[in-house]
């Protein structure tokens, strides 16, 4: 069996594991991808845009937020979402 512990590899190497790990999931992609198209938007706006239930798309951001591919900045009662651009460089 391969080493699969984390200490085993360089920090690069697991920082874009987890990147990838966060992509992992076709409707986080969906999200990447509509987020490169509007450059930012709120969660309302993403989803309109895919056929998942608001919970589940805040859940979505949540997880890309947590892995840093994506920011939110507070605008009154809402979060503004976009693509971390040093992020992306990463991948």
């Amino acid at each position: 069996m391969g080493a699969t512990k984390r200490e085993h590899f360089t920090d690069k190497q697991n920082a874009i594991a987890t990147l990838a790990k966060a992509l992992g999931h076709p409707a986080r992609v969906a999200i990447m991808d509509y987020l490169l198209k509007v450059d930012a938007c709120i969660c309302g706006d993403i989803v309109t845009e895919l056929p998942l239930a608001q919970p589940t798309v805040s859940q979505h951001l949540k997880e890309l937020k947590n892995t840093g591919l994506i920011k939110g900045n507070i605008e009154g009662n809402t979060i503004c979402y976009f693509i971390d651009e040093k992020a992306l460089d990463k991948l």
